[in-house]
Protein backbone atom coordinates (compact mmCIF):
# COMPACT_ATOMS: atom_id res chain seq x y z
CA UNK A 1 0.00 0.00 0.00
CA UNK A 2 1.11 3.50 -0.57
CA UNK A 3 2.46 5.74 2.04
CA UNK A 4 -0.77 7.25 3.28
CA UNK A 5 -2.22 3.88 4.26
CA UNK A 6 0.96 3.51 6.24
CA UNK A 7 -0.33 6.19 8.59
CA UNK A 8 -3.02 3.85 9.94
CA UNK A 9 -0.73 0.86 10.27
CA UNK A 10 1.98 3.04 11.72
CA UNK A 11 -0.29 3.96 14.62
CA UNK A 12 -1.49 0.38 14.84
CA UNK A 13 1.97 -0.88 15.61
CA UNK A 14 3.64 1.82 17.61
CA UNK A 15 3.49 5.13 15.76
CA UNK A 16 0.35 6.55 17.26
CA UNK A 17 2.00 8.33 20.12
CA UNK A 18 -0.17 6.76 22.79
CA UNK A 19 0.94 6.31 26.34
CA UNK A 20 0.91 2.52 26.29
CA UNK A 21 3.88 0.72 24.79
CA UNK A 22 3.15 -1.41 21.76
CA UNK A 23 3.39 -5.12 22.63
CA UNK A 24 5.12 -5.98 19.35
CA UNK A 25 7.92 -3.44 19.75
CA UNK A 26 11.02 -4.33 21.75
CA UNK A 27 11.93 -2.41 24.88
CA UNK A 28 14.85 -0.01 24.83
CA UNK A 29 16.14 -1.30 28.16
CA UNK A 30 16.98 -4.79 29.29
CA UNK A 31 15.28 -6.64 32.11
CA UNK A 32 17.45 -4.95 34.77
CA UNK A 33 16.68 -1.45 33.51
CA UNK A 34 20.16 -0.94 31.99
CA UNK A 35 20.61 1.15 28.88
CA UNK A 36 21.71 -0.66 25.73
CA UNK A 37 25.34 0.11 24.73
CA UNK A 38 25.77 2.90 22.19
CA UNK A 39 27.26 0.69 19.47
CA UNK A 40 24.38 -1.77 19.73
CA UNK A 41 21.83 1.06 19.68
CA UNK A 42 23.49 2.57 16.59
CA UNK A 43 23.46 -0.82 14.88
CA UNK A 44 19.80 -1.31 15.72
CA UNK A 45 18.93 2.11 14.35
CA UNK A 46 20.79 1.41 11.10
CA UNK A 47 19.06 -1.96 10.67
CA UNK A 48 15.61 -0.54 11.44
CA UNK A 49 16.04 2.42 9.06
CA UNK A 50 17.21 0.10 6.27
CA UNK A 51 14.29 -2.22 6.97
CA UNK A 52 11.86 0.71 6.82
CA UNK A 53 13.31 1.91 3.52
CA UNK A 54 13.25 -1.57 1.97
CA UNK A 55 9.69 -2.34 3.10
CA UNK A 56 8.27 1.01 2.04
CA UNK A 57 9.93 1.14 -1.38
CA UNK A 58 9.19 -2.52 -2.15
CA UNK A 59 5.55 -1.98 -1.21
CA UNK A 60 5.17 0.88 -3.68
CA UNK A 61 6.79 -1.04 -6.54
CA UNK A 62 4.67 -4.14 -5.81
CA UNK A 63 1.48 -2.10 -5.83
CA UNK A 64 2.48 -0.38 -9.04
CA UNK A 65 2.87 -3.81 -10.64
CA UNK A 66 -0.53 -4.99 -9.37
CA UNK A 67 -2.32 -1.79 -10.39
CA UNK A 68 -0.74 -0.91 -13.73
CA UNK A 69 1.42 -3.70 -15.12
CA UNK A 70 1.19 -4.24 -18.92
CA UNK A 71 2.00 -7.90 -18.40
CA UNK A 72 -0.62 -8.41 -15.67
CA UNK A 73 -3.40 -6.32 -17.29
CA UNK A 74 -5.60 -6.26 -14.18
CA UNK A 75 -7.91 -3.24 -14.15
CA UNK A 76 -9.36 -3.78 -10.67
CA UNK A 77 -7.78 -1.30 -8.22
CA UNK A 78 -10.60 -1.66 -5.70
CA UNK A 79 -10.15 -5.43 -5.59
CA UNK A 80 -6.42 -5.03 -4.94
CA UNK A 81 -7.18 -2.60 -2.12
CA UNK A 82 -9.96 -4.84 -0.75
CA UNK A 83 -7.62 -7.83 -0.65
CA UNK A 84 -4.97 -5.89 1.24
CA UNK A 85 -7.53 -4.69 3.80
CA UNK A 86 -8.82 -8.25 4.23
CA UNK A 87 -5.29 -9.56 4.72
CA UNK A 88 -4.54 -6.84 7.28
CA UNK A 89 -7.68 -7.72 9.25
CA UNK A 90 -6.78 -11.42 9.07
CA UNK A 91 -3.22 -10.77 10.28
CA UNK A 92 -4.51 -8.65 13.18
CA UNK A 93 -6.90 -11.42 14.18
CA UNK A 94 -4.27 -14.11 13.73
CA UNK A 95 -1.71 -12.33 15.88
CA UNK A 96 -4.36 -11.70 18.52
CA UNK A 97 -5.31 -15.39 18.57
CA UNK A 98 -1.62 -16.23 18.83
CA UNK A 99 -1.34 -14.14 21.99
CA UNK A 100 -2.13 -17.22 24.04
CA UNK A 101 1.06 -18.81 22.75
CA UNK A 102 3.21 -16.28 24.64
CA UNK A 103 5.85 -13.78 23.43
CA UNK A 104 6.08 -11.72 21.35
CA UNK A 105 2.30 -11.39 21.10
CA UNK A 106 1.28 -12.14 24.68
CA UNK A 107 0.33 -8.52 25.38
CA UNK A 108 -1.93 -8.08 22.37
CA UNK A 109 -5.58 -7.36 23.17
CA UNK A 110 -8.21 -9.96 22.33
CA UNK A 111 -10.12 -9.10 19.17
CA UNK A 112 -13.78 -9.86 18.67
CA UNK A 113 -16.23 -8.25 16.27
CA UNK A 114 -18.79 -6.08 18.08
CA UNK A 115 -21.44 -4.69 15.67
CA UNK A 116 -22.02 -1.66 17.91
CA UNK A 117 -18.34 -0.73 17.89
CA UNK A 118 -18.17 -1.41 14.17
CA UNK A 119 -20.96 1.11 13.55
CA UNK A 120 -19.21 3.71 15.71
CA UNK A 121 -16.00 3.29 13.70
CA UNK A 122 -17.88 3.54 10.38
CA UNK A 123 -17.30 7.30 9.77
CA UNK A 124 -13.55 6.77 10.08
CA UNK A 125 -13.77 3.71 7.85
CA UNK A 126 -15.37 5.79 5.08
CA UNK A 127 -12.51 8.28 5.25
CA UNK A 128 -10.06 5.36 5.40
CA UNK A 129 -11.52 3.84 2.22
CA UNK A 130 -11.20 7.20 0.49
CA UNK A 131 -7.57 7.39 1.62
CA UNK A 132 -6.35 3.95 0.55
CA UNK A 133 -8.41 3.90 -2.65
CA UNK A 134 -7.29 7.34 -3.82
CA UNK A 135 -3.69 6.41 -3.00
CA UNK A 136 -3.87 3.31 -5.16
CA UNK A 137 -5.70 5.12 -7.97
CA UNK A 138 -3.04 7.84 -7.90
CA UNK A 139 -0.30 5.21 -8.15
CA UNK A 140 -2.19 3.51 -10.99
CA UNK A 141 -2.30 6.68 -13.11
CA UNK A 142 1.10 8.26 -12.37
CA UNK A 143 4.60 6.88 -12.44
CA UNK A 144 6.41 5.77 -9.31
CA UNK A 145 8.92 8.58 -9.88
CA UNK A 146 6.15 11.22 -9.70
CA UNK A 147 4.15 9.46 -6.99
CA UNK A 148 5.77 11.36 -4.12
CA UNK A 149 5.10 14.75 -5.73
CA UNK A 150 1.55 13.76 -6.70
CA UNK A 151 0.63 13.20 -3.04
CA UNK A 152 2.81 15.92 -1.56
CA UNK A 153 0.01 18.22 -0.35
CA UNK A 154 -0.71 16.26 2.83
CA UNK A 155 1.29 18.73 4.92
CA UNK A 156 -0.61 21.64 3.38
CA UNK A 157 -3.97 20.03 4.17
CA UNK A 158 -2.78 19.32 7.71
CA UNK A 159 -2.17 23.03 8.23
CA UNK A 160 -5.45 24.02 6.55
CA UNK A 161 -7.64 21.56 8.45
CA UNK A 162 -5.89 22.30 11.74
CA UNK A 163 -7.00 25.91 11.32
CA UNK A 164 -10.51 25.24 9.97
CA UNK A 165 -11.48 22.39 12.30
CA UNK A 166 -9.21 22.72 15.34
CA UNK A 167 -8.62 26.50 15.27
CA UNK A 168 -4.86 25.96 15.52
CA UNK A 169 -2.60 28.54 13.92
CA UNK A 170 0.69 27.85 12.15
CA UNK A 171 3.90 29.85 12.34
CA UNK A 172 5.17 31.94 9.45
CA UNK A 173 8.19 29.70 8.86
CA UNK A 174 5.98 26.61 8.66
CA UNK A 175 3.68 28.40 6.20
CA UNK A 176 6.69 29.33 4.06
CA UNK A 177 7.70 25.67 4.01
CA UNK A 178 4.17 24.80 2.84
CA UNK A 179 4.54 27.42 0.12
CA UNK A 180 7.68 25.68 -1.12
CA UNK A 181 5.80 22.36 -1.21
CA UNK A 182 2.94 23.89 -3.21
CA UNK A 183 5.43 25.48 -5.61
CA UNK A 184 7.19 22.15 -6.09
CA UNK A 185 3.87 20.40 -6.67
CA UNK A 186 2.77 22.80 -9.40
CA UNK A 187 6.20 22.78 -11.03
CA UNK A 188 6.08 18.99 -11.06
CA UNK A 189 2.63 19.02 -12.67
CA UNK A 190 3.91 21.48 -15.28
CA UNK A 191 6.93 19.34 -16.08
CA UNK A 192 4.88 16.15 -16.31
CA UNK A 193 2.71 17.98 -18.83
CA UNK A 194 5.75 19.19 -20.77
CA UNK A 195 7.06 15.62 -21.00
CA UNK A 196 3.69 14.26 -22.12
CA UNK A 197 3.27 11.99 -19.08
CA UNK A 198 0.74 14.08 -17.13
CA UNK A 199 -2.39 12.33 -15.92
CA UNK A 200 -5.00 14.70 -14.52
CA UNK A 201 -6.82 11.68 -13.13
CA UNK A 202 -3.71 10.75 -11.19
CA UNK A 203 -3.29 14.36 -10.00
CA UNK A 204 -6.91 14.47 -8.83
CA UNK A 205 -6.57 11.27 -6.83
CA UNK A 206 -3.21 12.44 -5.46
CA UNK A 207 -4.82 15.61 -4.10
CA UNK A 208 -7.78 13.61 -2.77
CA UNK A 209 -5.39 11.18 -1.08
CA UNK A 210 -3.58 14.07 0.61
CA UNK A 211 -6.89 15.44 1.90
CA UNK A 212 -8.04 12.03 3.15
CA UNK A 213 -4.77 11.46 5.03
CA UNK A 214 -5.34 14.67 6.97
CA UNK A 215 -9.00 13.87 7.65
CA UNK A 216 -8.05 10.36 8.69
CA UNK A 217 -5.77 11.67 11.45
CA UNK A 218 -8.55 13.88 12.82
CA UNK A 219 -11.22 11.16 12.74
CA UNK A 220 -8.84 8.63 14.28
CA UNK A 221 -8.50 10.78 17.40
CA UNK A 222 -12.28 11.14 17.62
CA UNK A 223 -12.97 7.43 17.26
CA UNK A 224 -10.19 6.09 19.51
CA UNK A 225 -12.27 6.28 22.74
CA UNK A 226 -14.78 3.87 21.17
CA UNK A 227 -12.11 1.14 21.12
CA UNK A 228 -10.71 2.06 24.55
CA UNK A 229 -7.79 3.89 22.98
CA UNK A 230 -6.47 0.73 21.31
CA UNK A 231 -5.02 1.45 17.87
CA UNK A 232 -4.72 -2.30 17.40
CA UNK A 233 -8.51 -2.78 17.77
CA UNK A 234 -9.17 0.29 15.67
CA UNK A 235 -7.07 -1.09 12.82
CA UNK A 236 -8.98 -4.37 12.97
CA UNK A 237 -12.43 -2.74 12.92
CA UNK A 238 -11.36 -0.23 10.27
CA UNK A 239 -10.20 -2.90 7.85
CA UNK A 240 -13.21 -5.17 8.52
CA UNK A 241 -15.57 -2.26 7.78
CA UNK A 242 -13.57 -1.42 4.67
CA UNK A 243 -13.91 -4.99 3.37
CA UNK A 244 -17.69 -4.82 3.75
CA UNK A 245 -17.94 -1.39 2.10
CA UNK A 246 -15.72 -2.38 -0.82
CA UNK A 247 -18.17 -5.05 -2.02
CA UNK A 248 -20.91 -2.68 -3.35
CA UNK A 249 -18.23 -0.40 -4.80
CA UNK A 250 -16.63 -3.27 -6.71
CA UNK A 251 -20.07 -4.38 -7.91
CA UNK A 252 -20.96 -0.85 -9.00
CA UNK A 253 -17.73 -0.40 -10.97
CA UNK A 254 -17.94 -3.81 -12.59
CA UNK A 255 -14.78 -5.23 -11.04
CA UNK A 256 -16.36 -8.64 -10.43
CA UNK A 257 -16.87 -8.96 -14.18
CA UNK A 258 -13.27 -7.89 -14.71
CA UNK A 259 -12.08 -10.58 -12.31
CA UNK A 260 -14.26 -13.20 -14.01
CA UNK A 261 -12.51 -12.53 -17.33
CA UNK A 262 -9.03 -12.12 -15.79
CA UNK A 263 -6.85 -14.84 -17.28
CA UNK A 264 -4.44 -15.06 -14.32
CA UNK A 265 -7.04 -15.44 -11.59
CA UNK A 266 -6.01 -19.05 -11.02
CA UNK A 267 -2.28 -18.35 -11.22
CA UNK A 268 -0.33 -19.12 -8.01
CA UNK A 269 2.24 -16.47 -8.92
CA UNK A 270 -0.48 -13.79 -9.09
CA UNK A 271 -1.84 -14.68 -5.67
CA UNK A 272 1.68 -14.90 -4.33
CA UNK A 273 2.33 -11.29 -5.39
CA UNK A 274 -1.04 -10.23 -3.99
CA UNK A 275 -0.26 -11.80 -0.63
CA UNK A 276 3.26 -10.37 -0.65
CA UNK A 277 1.90 -6.88 -1.33
CA UNK A 278 -0.58 -7.24 1.52
CA UNK A 279 2.08 -8.48 3.93
CA UNK A 280 4.36 -5.57 3.01
CA UNK A 281 1.44 -3.20 3.57
CA UNK A 282 0.88 -4.65 7.03
CA UNK A 283 4.60 -4.80 7.83
CA UNK A 284 5.21 -1.14 7.00
CA UNK A 285 3.27 -0.16 10.11
CA UNK A 286 5.46 -2.34 12.28
CA UNK A 287 8.79 -1.13 10.86
CA UNK A 288 7.56 2.47 11.02
CA UNK A 289 6.80 1.95 14.69
CA UNK A 290 10.26 0.49 15.17
CA UNK A 291 11.89 3.46 13.47
CA UNK A 292 9.99 5.95 15.62
CA UNK A 293 10.79 3.96 18.77
CA UNK A 294 14.53 3.71 18.13
CA UNK A 295 14.91 7.29 16.84
CA UNK A 296 12.15 9.89 17.22
CA UNK A 297 9.09 11.12 15.29
CA UNK A 298 11.20 13.99 13.91
CA UNK A 299 13.98 11.66 12.75
CA UNK A 300 11.36 9.34 11.27
CA UNK A 301 9.98 12.19 9.15
CA UNK A 302 13.49 13.08 7.98
CA UNK A 303 14.10 9.42 7.13
CA UNK A 304 10.82 9.31 5.23
CA UNK A 305 11.83 12.36 3.20
CA UNK A 306 15.18 10.81 2.34
CA UNK A 307 13.43 7.54 1.48
CA UNK A 308 11.12 9.37 -0.91
CA UNK A 309 14.17 10.84 -2.65
CA UNK A 310 15.76 7.39 -2.98
CA UNK A 311 12.49 5.94 -4.22
CA UNK A 312 12.26 8.60 -6.94
CA UNK A 313 15.82 7.97 -8.11
CA UNK A 314 15.29 4.19 -8.13
CA UNK A 315 12.07 4.56 -10.12
CA UNK A 316 13.74 6.73 -12.77
CA UNK A 317 16.56 4.19 -13.10
CA UNK A 318 14.34 1.09 -13.04
CA UNK A 319 11.84 2.38 -15.61
CA UNK A 320 14.66 3.95 -17.69
CA UNK A 321 13.10 7.40 -17.68
CA UNK A 322 14.75 10.68 -18.65
CA UNK A 323 13.72 13.73 -16.63
CA UNK A 324 14.43 17.42 -17.12
CA UNK A 325 16.29 19.71 -14.75
CA UNK A 326 13.05 21.46 -13.75
CA UNK A 327 11.39 18.10 -13.05
CA UNK A 328 14.16 17.24 -10.60
CA UNK A 329 13.87 20.76 -9.18
CA UNK A 330 10.18 20.17 -8.42
CA UNK A 331 11.07 17.02 -6.48
CA UNK A 332 13.78 18.83 -4.55
CA UNK A 333 11.34 21.63 -3.70
CA UNK A 334 8.77 19.15 -2.35
CA UNK A 335 11.38 17.21 -0.39
CA UNK A 336 13.08 20.38 0.85
CA UNK A 337 9.79 21.96 1.87
CA UNK A 338 8.73 18.80 3.70
CA UNK A 339 12.07 18.64 5.52
CA UNK A 340 11.90 22.35 6.42
CA UNK A 341 8.36 21.96 7.77
CA UNK A 342 9.41 18.98 9.89
CA UNK A 343 12.44 20.85 11.19
CA UNK A 344 10.43 23.99 12.05
CA UNK A 345 7.71 22.02 13.85
CA UNK A 346 10.38 20.09 15.74
CA UNK A 347 11.94 23.33 16.97
CA UNK A 348 8.53 24.70 17.95
CA UNK A 349 7.65 21.54 19.88
CA UNK A 350 10.96 21.60 21.72
CA UNK A 351 10.51 25.26 22.59
CA UNK A 352 7.00 24.65 23.93
CA UNK A 353 8.08 21.61 25.96
CA UNK A 354 10.95 23.53 27.54
CA UNK A 355 8.74 26.50 28.48
CA UNK A 356 7.37 25.93 32.00
CA UNK A 357 4.69 28.57 31.45
CA UNK A 358 3.01 26.63 28.64
CA UNK A 359 -0.07 24.66 29.64
CA UNK A 360 -0.28 20.93 29.06
CA UNK A 361 -3.15 21.32 26.59
CA UNK A 362 -1.09 23.77 24.53
CA UNK A 363 1.80 21.31 24.47
CA UNK A 364 -0.50 18.65 23.08
CA UNK A 365 -1.83 20.99 20.39
CA UNK A 366 1.66 21.83 19.27
CA UNK A 367 2.50 18.16 19.11
CA UNK A 368 -0.38 17.58 16.74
Amino acid sequence: MPRTRTGILRMALGGGGGSAADPLLPAEEDGEGLRTPFVLRALRIAVVVCLYWFTSIAMVFLNKYLLDSPSLRLDAPLFVTFFQCALTAALCLGLSLGAACGPPCSSLPTLRLDPKVSRSVLPLSIVFIGMVTSNNLCLKHVGVAFYNVGRSLTTVFNVLLSYLLLKQTTSLYALLACGVIIGGFWLGVDQEGAEGTLSWTGIFFGILASLCVSLNAIYTKKVLPVVDGSIWRLTFYNNVNACVLFFPLMLLLGEFRTLYHFDKLGSPSFWGIMILGGVFGFAIGYVTGLQIKFTSPLTHNVSGTAKACAQTVLAVIYFEETKSFLWWTSNLMVLGGSFAYTWVKGLEMRKVQEDPNVKSSERNETGV
